[in-house]
């Protein structure tokens, strides 16, 4: 049987902070610019979802994409949005807020409750702006 890829996408907004607590205010800025904003910043992020595996023969899909949103929603979304990234979101405790970081947390999240449903989680793509994003495919 074919093995089939679908995408979901949700969406958060978020506030963070790209700051290394062991270099000097100085070095942060010269690294991450205005993302080390003292104040913090925040996003409209866009995340996506791509799972995998072979149509149900009565159906002809891979994850009822109602469920898929649902599990996104109850592990993902209503942890962070509306949240501070690096304060508020247990999943990123102890982790510098980037969007590379982000995108691996948020697998951490879904691999077995997506499996579960008998799928394959296959990527997370987390678009912090229109121009930037990180795709993480379990590696």
């Amino acid at each position: 049987m074919p093995k089939v890829y679908i995408t979901r996408r949700e969406r958060f907004n978020a506030a963070h902070k790209l700051w290394n607590p062991n270099w000097s205010e100085e070095k942060n800025f010269e690294v991450f610019g205005k993302c080390a904003n003292v104040n913090w910043h925040g996003h409209n992020y866009e995340l996506f979802v791509t799972v995998k595996g072979t149509p149900d023969p009565d159906t002809g899909c891979i994850i009822d994409l109602k469920l898929l949103s649902a599990l996104i929603n109850e592990h993902v979304i209503e942890h962070i949005d509306h949240r501070n990234i690096n304060l508020d979101v247990p999943f990123m405790k102890g982790q510098m807020a980037s969007t590379e970081n982000l995108a691996v947390a948020i697998w951490g999240e879904l691999e077995g409750v997506i499996r579960e449903e008998g799928c394959t989680l296959h990527s997370i793509r987390v678009k912090e702006t229109e121009n930037n994003f990180a795709e993480y495919l379990g590696e």
